[in-house]
Formats: structure tokens, C-alpha cells, sequence
């Protein structure tokens, strides 16, 4: 069958990278390669779900999403992210996979620029190239973060948008509060809009959670429960931005998928209006993982620095590529830098959202095999 039939901008993508090592990975391999946390989604929160189910709450439910639970997540975002918000501008989604969707869609025409982080979430330059648009590669800087001067060098008249991840996949950085107010300011001068994705705020080591919306209306934030309460799998996420984005968003939402989850929506709600220890003892264990882990690379020779957040080590080895491969033939699933654009050649990606057992044997293979 020829490729002609099908579309050119889903030709020129490619599967992500992280799902072929991922779906490439024997049964018994020790999965290092997935951003998923290891932990069981809190007791409080599958009950809410059980009793959706027997109550019926088996329906569609209105466009945006329930009422209760976006007046619920408008506290969340005064309360801790320190912007106000309205329930009618947040859209519950289908994970945040969705809120990207329909925040690309909305912005994004043909020939339109997006500036990303490189390397960066693989799901960023795939959604701007399906829309039509051209991503424009931003590098990191030392702390392996997106410095303002060199995002404010690549803005040019076709700059539609910039696509900010603190903390960040797959490098587990941090953007500082003064970085976050230059990028609001860069925004605001050029008439551009932030794409914020904050789904690992509450996984921090070092620095602290800063959202750009506090200082700019010119921001589409990002959000979902999935990593934050091991909701993966319930795909429920939502957008926070001004009525001018979100009538537009909404439209998209409407065509793409009507309605998230009624009863993931009931599970959020529990979720966001519940008690935060078992996010605290995820988090206090992520970072035991990340010490453990980050020390026993650099003994054995492989440069880590410590990630200040998210739950992923970024270390040099060299050829990502082959090490990535040999690490998965001796049962150690990793993703080599690659993936997550060109600047990623050299190091590969380490999810410490596993167990510590996991991680020590891990270590043993890795001293072994490379």
C-alpha cells in the first residue's frame, strides 16, 4: 500500500521512542524507561470511583467537566498555585495529553513557531508538527533548564507560542521564579502565549514550583492528576487559562472527545479535595530513589548531577544509543537522549518511579554490563 494516502504531517512523525523501549522490553525486565509512578492510587480516591459506578454516574457530563470539580481545582489554583481562576476557565481533559492537544489546536495555523526545550517531552514537537506548525529548538542551559536570553534570541514574528515544563521530562529540572517572570515578560511583549505543563509540581527536591500564570494572562496552564495522586491510567487532566483561550480550546475538546471520563471526574474530585500525606510519601520517597540512584551512577564513573525534580536522572554516557540497547538486552529498560530531540544524543533517560529493589538491581547490571 503506498504512504501517499495518508497525511504528510503524520508521515514526518515518528511512535515515541519512549513506548518502542517500553513495548521492545522482555516481561521480567526492570522498567527504568516509563514516567509512571509505582505507587497504587490512594484508597480515598478508588472509592469515589466504586461509588460513581453504583450510583450510576455512568453519563456523559457537561462539556468542561463537572462543576464541583472545577470549582475545586479553582481553589487548587489559588490556593497553591497562587493565581485566581474561574470554573468556567478550566476544561477537564482526558489526561494532559489532551489539554496539550487542544491548547496546540487552538493556537498553532500552518507555519506558526513554538519554541521548545531541547531536549524536551517528546509529545511537544510531534503536536505542533500535526497542527501544522514548525517547533524551534531552545538548549538548556547548566542547570538543564531554558534560560530567557536564549529563548528571547529565537522569537520572531511567527512565534505563536512557548512550551514551558517545570519540573521537566526528562531532565528533572526546576525553572526558577525569576526565569518564570522573565518568560511571562517575554509573553507579554511579543504577544505571545505560554503553554505551562505543571503536571510534576509536587515533585520537587530543591527550589520550589513556580506557575507563570501568576504573572502573565498570557498562559495556558497545564495540569492533571496522573502523576501527582498514580492516576495515570484514570487519563484526567484539565487546562486553566482566560475565557479567550478557553471558548476556543473548548471547541476543539468538544469535536475531540466531548467529554473526559465521568467517572475519573468523580476520582479527581476526591483527588484534589483529599488529604495530601500520600502525595508526601511519594514524593519523600522519589527522592530517597534519586539519591540512591544518582550516587550509585556517578560511583561507577557516569556523570549525574541530582535532579531538583519530577522523578527522572538525565546522565552522560556517551553513545545513548548502544548503551541504551545493551541495557535492554541485559533486562534494564532505559530511553536513549535521543528521543527527546538532538541535544539528547550522549545521555539517556532513568525513571526512579520504581522500586528501590528495582533500582539496586538495576545499578548491579548496569557495573556489569557497561
Amino acid at each position: 500500500m503506498s504512504t501517499d494516502r495518508f497525511a504528510q504531517r503524520v508521515r514526518d512523525i515518528d511512535i515515541s521512542g519512549i513506548r518502542k523501549m517500553f513495548e521492545a522490553a522482555g516481561t521480567d525486565a526492570i522498567n527504568m524507561g516509563l514516567g509512571q509512578p509505582d505507587f497504587d492510587t490512594p484508597e480515598h480516591i478508588k472509592r469515589a470511583a466504586i461509588d460513581a459506578i453504583n450510583e450510576g454516574f455512568t453519563g456523559y457530563t457537561y462539556g468542561p467537566g463537572i462543576p464541583e470539580l472545577r470549582q475545586a481545582l479553582s481553589h487548587k489554583f489559588m490556593n497553591d498555585n497562587g493565581f485566581g481562576v474561574g470554573p468556567d476557565e478550566i476544561i477537564v481533559t482526558s489526561g494532559a495529553s489532551e489539554a496539550l492537544e487542544i491548547a496546540i489546536a487552538a493556537l498553532v495555523e500552518t507555519g506558526d513557531e513554538v519554541l521548545v526545550a531541547n531536549p524536551g517531552f517528546v509529545s511537544y514537537r510531534a503536536l505542533v508538527g500535526i497542527m501544522g506548525g514548525r517547533d524551534v529548538s531552545v538548549p538548556l542551559g547548566e542547570e538543564l533548564t531554558m534560560k530567557p536570553n536564549d529563548l528571547a534570541e529565537r522569537i520572531t514574528p511567527k512565534t505563536k507560542a512557548m512550551i514551558i515544563n517545570s519540573p521537566a521530562n526528562p531532565t528533572g529540572g526546576v525553572q526558577s521564579k525569576d526565569d518564570m517572570k522573565a518568560f511571562a515578560e517575554l509573553a507579554d511583549d511579543h504577544d505571545i502565549t505560554i503553554i505551562s505543563d505543571e503536571v510534576y509540581e509536587h515533585f520537587i527536591y530543591e527550589g520550589e514550583h513556580i506557575s507563570p500564570a501568576r504573572y502573565s494572562d498570557n498562559v495556558i496552564t497545564v495540569n492533571a492528576v496522573s502523576k501527582t495522586y498514580a492516576m495515570t491510567g484514570w487519563r484526567l487532566g484539565y487546562t486553566a487559562a482566560r475565557p479567550e483561550y478557553t471558548q476556543q480550546m473548548l471547541k476543539v475538546h468538544q469535536y475531540v472527545q466531548a467529554c473526559a471520563n465521568s467517572i475519573a471526574q468523580r476520582a479527581a474530585l476526591a483527588a484534589i479535595e483529599g488529604p495530601m500525606e500520600p502525595v508526601t510519601i511519594m514524593r519523600d520517597e522519589f527522592r530517597r530513589r534519586r539519591d540512591v540512584l544518582v550516587e550509585g551512577l556517578n560511583h561507577m564513573g557516569i556523570k549525574c548531577e541530582p535532579p531538583k525534580g519530577a522523578f527522572y536522572v538525565f546522565p552522560w554516557v556517551g553513545d545513548s544509543t548502544k548503551v541504551a540497547s545493551t541495557l535492554i538486552s541485559n533486562g534494564v529498560v532505559v530511553v536513549p537522549g535521543e528521543a527527546f530531540g538532538d541535544a539528547g544524543a550522549g545521555y539517556i533517560r532513568m525513571s526512579y518511579a520504581t522500586s528501590m529493589d528495582d533500582i539496586k538491581k538495576a545499578l548491579q547490571i548496569m557495573e556489569r554490563v557497561l
